[in-house]
């Protein structure tokens, strides 16, 4: 473990995580103008096993998988073959079904499709082509809650069927061949399974549930029950390859991700400044009507809102994972950051919060 002269107070944040927060198992890193100065990893990574936390365990992130998917969209924008203010149908026409014809990429990016469930169910889970055409055939939900609901797991099945029209592969191997090998990184969308003995298993508290309209109108997430935790850690989950929410990493992976969107990683970008600001503007701002909480969105990247749920920068962009992970970029500190942990917690939580202080306060102490 290791951190540059100036961040010594994110170590001990990181450590204060176990003694006074109870973390279980964990990782935090940061870049700073394409350099690594935070990287920590502690605790333990399977309490049934005892086996330890170490430098090459990576870490489920649920909807941390979200600001990769974009980032393949937004790849797809920067060559020209998509327009974000395009209506999906147009690469998808059987998506236009049951008056769906204008809605955008956009739209879909910022979680506006009417479409937060599958009507269908999700017997289907791991098949992608049966969950695509069950969202296809779909009508938009007429409740008003759902024009600013949280796409939670159809968001991924809408997009990765989008990059499957209009480049031929799977979110999963774009992303692996676009990003991942060429800036070197160790995250996959779908962890290849001789890598399987790398992966954390994910602890559930005790009746993990959503409350809110999903569970109001007979929705419940499929991922996030009581007992969710032996999908979570399956085989078949963590091979899935699940464009929303089957992402897997180390945290110097995804900040190393994240520095890619700010500027050059080892002399390599694969974004221009013009498609990450494109990816930034913001889409939508309100209120989410799952969680009655303040959420912004660009184009799938959660922005910076007033409860400060990404640190003190307002520029912040990124995303968050369920139970607490979370990942992204401060532009205006040329700071990219991915805090994982493998205990799921509900509620106030304020682990990561505690960490991205400590970030900042080491980033204005060296005049970073």
């Amino acid at each position: 473990m290791w951190t540059a002269a100036g961040y010594e107070d994110v170590a001990e944040a990181f450590e204060r995580n176990f003694t006074e927060r109870g973390e279980l198992g964990a990782a935090f890193a940061a870049y700073h103008r394409g350099e690594l100065v935070v990287d920590l990893w502690g605790g333990t990574a399977d309490p049934e096993t005892g086996r330890a936390w170490d430098r090459d365990t990576v870490h489920l992130m649920f909807s941390g998988t979200k600001g990769l998917t974009s980032a393949c969209i937004l790849l797809l924008a920067q060559r020209g073959r998509l327009q974000l203010d395009d209506p999906l149908s147009r690469y998808w026409p059987e998506f236009g079904a049951e008056g769906k014809e204008r809605t955008t990429i956009a739209q879909v990016l910022s979680h506006q499709a009417r479409l937060p469930w599958v009507e269908a169910g999700y017997a289907d889970l791991y098949d992608h082509d049966a969950m695509a055409a069950h969202l296809a055939a779909q009508a938009p939900a007429s409740d008003p809650r759902a024009g600013f609901m949280y796409h939670a797991v159809t968001w991924g099945w809408l997009l990765d069927e989008l990059v499957r029209r209009v480049d031929g592969r799977t979110v999963s191997r774009f992303f692996a061949e676009e990003f991942a090998q060429a800036i070197g990184l160790e995250v996959w969308i779908g962890l290849p399974e001789e890598l399987h003995w790398r992966a954390a298993a994910m602890i559930a508290p005790d009746g993990v549930l959503v409350d809110g309209p999903w569970t109001e109108l007979n929705r419940p997430n499929p991922l996030w029950i009581p007992g969710s935790e032996k999908i979570w850690n399956s085989v078949e989950y963590r091979t899935a390859g699940l464009a929303a929410v089957g992402g897997y990493a180390t945290a110097r992976g995804m900040a190393r991700f994240y520095a890619s969107m700010l500027g050059e990683v080892d002399g390599v970008r694969v974004l221009t400044p013009a498609t990450v600001e494109l990816g930034r503007r913001e889409l939508r701002r309100g209120a989410e009507p799952t969680w009655g909480t303040p959420m912004a969105y660009g184009a799938g990247y959660e922005l910076q809102t007033g409860d400060g749920r990404m640190g003190d920068q307002p520029d912040a962009f990124g995303h968050a994972g369920a139970g607490g992970s979370r990942h992204g970029a401060w532009p205006g500190r040329e700071t990219a950051y991915s805090y994982l942990m493998n205990e799921v917690r509900m509620g106030p939580d304020d682990r990561s919060l505690t960490l991205l202080g400590a970030l900042s306060r080491g980033s204005r102490a060296t005049g970073r």
